[in-house]
C-alpha cells in the first residue's frame, strides 16, 4: 500500500510541475510559483528520492541550483569553504581570466577580494552570486565538452614541443626594414585560442611585434566580406605565383596572382572602402581587427610605417607597374593604396591576440571569446583556401604537403596558422629562413601535425599513430568502469562527483553485472551508498517499482 501511494504521488507531481531528475531534487528550478525542470518536457519521471522530498516539504524551497552546487563541490573537491585560489583551476581547462565571458564573474570576484580582510574564503553563496551568469560555461568546462576536452593533457604535449623548437638556431633576422632588425633572435613565442575559446601561451606571447604580411589575409577577407567575391577577383586571381612575393609580375590577364603576394596586396587596399579618406579606412580595418581579436592588443608601429615608406622602394616599383598595366579600379589613387598597404603591415599584435584572430577563422567568422560575427562564412572560406594554396611564399607547396593546414607568414617572424573548426595559433619567432619565413615557427607547425592528427587529409578513424586530442581519454569504457567502480569502493566521493558532472554513464557495468551501487553497498560505506543513490539511484529504483509491479504478488486491479 504505502508503495503504491509513493507512486500516485510520483505521477501526481510529474502531471503538475512536469520535473525531471537528472540530479534529484536539488536540480529543480521555481517558475510560476512552482517547482519545475529547467529542462523542459522531455524528462517527466520522478526518482523515489523527489517524491519522498516531495510529500515532506511540498511547501519548501530548494536553496540553490543543484548543478551549481555539483560544481561547487567539483572544484572544492567536496569542502564547503576553500581560498578563492582554487578557482585557478578554471585554467586547467584553457578559460582565461581576461576572457570576456567572464568578466561578471570575475568581476565580482574582485569585489569580494577588495571586501574582505585577509584571504578571502569562497563558499557555495559566493560561488552562487559569482557564476550566475556563467554557469552553462563553466559546466561545459567541467563537463569537457570543450573542442580539445583533455585540455590540460594537450598544453603539455605543445609545451614539449615549444621546448624541442626552442633549440633551433638558424635563421636570420630581417634587415631591409630597420624597424625589423631591432628584435633579438632568441624571442620565441606560441599563444593557441579553440574555437571554444581555451587559451593557452608559453614563451614570449605578450611582446608586440607587426602582422606584416599576416595582415594580408585579413585585409582580403575584410574586402570580400564588404563585397562580393566575384567584384574583389575582377582585379585579383587566385592562383599561386611560383615567384617571389615581393617580383614584379602579373598573370596572363594581368591581373595580381592571388591577394597573398605583395601586388595583389597594394590592390586589395585599393579596393577597401573606396570612397573614404585614408584614416577613415585605417580606423575601419582596425575595428575589425580589434573585434577578430575580442578586444585584446591591437596597436600601430608608427616607427615601423615610416620606415617602410622609406625602404618600400620595391612596393613602389609594383605599385607603378599595377598602374602602367590599369590594374586598379577607376577613380582609385596609387599611392595612397600603398600607404594604405603600409599602415596595415604596421598594425601591432601579440601571440596571445594574434591567436585569437586566427581562431576567429577557424570558428567561421564568429570570434570564440566575445560570439560576435566579424566575418562572413564565405569570406572565411576563401580566406583559407588561398591561405592554403599561396599564404607561405615560394614555401606553400611543402606547406600544404607536410602540414596541410590554412597559415600565413610575415617577415616579423610571424605565423598565422588555422586549424578549421579546431583553433587558430599565432607562433613568432624572428629569424627567418631563405623564403622569409620563422624558421621556429615552421619546425613548430610540422612537429604539431606530427604528433596530432590536424592534417586536412589524416584519417581521423584509423590513424592511430598520431592523437586526436579531440577525444577525450575517459571515452574508453573499460577505463570508465574501472573508475567508477574504485571510486565506489574507496569512497571518493569527490571523483563521484566529477563523474556525475561529466554525464557518465553510472549504470556502467563490468564483466560480473557489478555497478558502482553494488560496491559501495558491499564494501559497508552507507554515506557512500546514500549518495550514488541520491544522485543516481532512480534507475535502480525505476527497475524495483517495474518489476514490483509487474509481478504477480501485485494486483492494481
Amino acid at each position: 500500500a504505502s508503495t503504491l501511494t509513493i507512486i500516485c504521488h510520483m505521477l501526481v507531481y510529474n502531471y503538475l510541475c512536469i520535473s525531471s531528475c537528472f540530479l534529484c531534487y536539488g536540480h529543480r528550478e521555481t517558475i510560476g510559483g512552482r517547482e519545475q525542470s529547467p529542462y523542459g518536457p522531455p524528462y517527466r519521471w520522478l526518482c523515489l528520492c523527489c517524491a519522498l522530498h516531495f510529500t515532506r516539504n511540498m511547501h519548501s524551497k530548494p536553496s540553490g541550483s543543484g548543478v551549481e552546487n555539483m560544481l561547487f563541490y567539483t572544484i572544492t573537491e567536496g569542502k564547503e569553504q576553500v581560498p578563492i585560489s582554487y578557482f585557478t583551476a578554471l585554467k586547467k581547462n584553457g578559460l582565461h581570466p581576461s576572457d570576456p565571458r567572464l568578466k561578471d564573474c570575475m568581476e565580482k570576484l574582485r569585489e569580494a577580494v577588495k571586501e574582505s580582510v585577509g584571504e578571502v574564503m569562497m563558499d557555495k553563496d559566493l560561488f552562487h552570486r559569482c557564476v550566475g551568469g556563467n554557469i552553462v560555461l563553466l559546466i561545459q568546462a567541467f563537463r569537457k565538452k570543450f573542442i580539445i576536452p583533455e585540455f590540460d593533457l594537450f598544453v603539455q604535449k605543445i609545451n614539449e614541443i615549444y621546448e624541442k623548437v626552442q633549440k633551433q638556431s638558424d635563421g636570420k633576422v630581417a634587415d631591409y626594414i630597420p624597424q625589423l632588425a631591432k628584435f633579438s633572435p632568441e624571442l620565441w613565442g606560441v599563444s593557441l585560442c579553440t574555437v571554444d575559446g581555451q587559451r593557452h601561451s608559453v614563451g614570449h606571447t605578450k611582446q608586440p611585434f607587426c602582422l606584416q604580411s599576416c595582415v594580408k589575409p585579413l585585409q582580403y577577407a575584410i574586402a570580400v566580406h564588404e563585397s562580393e567575391t566575384e567584384k574583389v577577383h575582377r582585379y585579383v586571381g587566385m592562383e599561386p605565383s611560383g615567384l617571389k612575393f615581393n617580383v614584379l609580375s602579373l598573370d596572363d590577364e594581368d591581373k595580381p596572382h592571388n591577394p597573398m603576394v605583395n601586388a595583389g596586396a597594394i590592390l586589395i587596399s585599393s579596393l577597401i572602402k573606396p570612397h573614404s579618406n585614408k584614416a577613415e579606412k585605417f580606423d575601419y580595418v582596425m575595428e575589425f581587427v580589434k573585434k577578430m581579436a575580442g578586444q585584446e592588443y591591437v596597436g600601430f608601429s608608427n616607427a615601423t610605417f615610416q620606415s617602410e615608406k622609406e625602404t618600400g622602394d620595391r612596393n613602389f616599383a609594383i605599385g607603378y607597374y599595377m598602374k602602367e598595366k590599369k590594374c586598379f579600379p577607376l577613380g582609385a589613387d596609387m599611392i595612397d593604396a600603398l600607404d594604405f598597404y603600409f599602415q596595415l603591415c604596421s598594425i601591432e599584435v601579440t601571440c596571445e591576440s594574434g591567436s585569437i584572430m586566427a581562431a576567429t577563422l577557424a570558428n567561421g567568422g564568429i570570434c570564440p571569446i566575445t560570439g560576435e560575427r566579424v566575418l562572413s562564412t564565405e569570406a572565411v572560406r576563401n580566406t583559407l583556401s588561398l591561405m592554403h594554396s599561396c599564404g607561405m611564399y615560394d614555401f606553400s607547396g611543402q606547406m600544404a604537403f607536410h602540414v596541410g593546414l590554412p597559415a600565413k607568414s610575415g617577415v616579423s617572424g610571424a605565423i598565422l596558422l588555422v586549424i578549421p573548426n579546431v583553433m587558430g595559433v599565432m607562433c613568432w619567432s624572428p629569424p627567418l629562413d631563405r623564403v622569409g619565413n620563422s624558421v621556429r615557427g615552421i619546425h613548430f607547425c610540422q612537429e604539431l601535425v606530427s604528433v596530432f592528427n590536424f592534417h586536412n587529409y589524416d584519417n581521423l578513424r584509423h590513424f592511430v599513430k598520431k592523437q586526436d586530442p579531440r577525444r577525450q581519454d575517459g571515452d574508453d569504457r573499460n577505463k570508465s568502469v574501472f573508475n567508477l567502480l574504485f571510486a565506489a569502493y574507496s569512497g571518493d566521493v569527490s571523483a563521484l562527483r566529477r563523474f556525475a558532472l561529466s554525464s557518465m554513464d553510472m549504470d556502467l557495468k563490468d564483466y560480473d553485472f557489478r555497478t558502482a551501487l553494488h560496491v559501495a553497498a558491499a564494501e559497508g560505506k552507507r554515506h557512500k551508498f546514500r549518495l550514488i543513490l541520491h544522485l543516481f539511484g532512480h534507475f535502480f529504483i525505476y527497475l524495483f517499482i517495474f518489476k514490483l509491479m509487474t509481478s504477480k504478488q501485485v494486483q492494481l486491479a
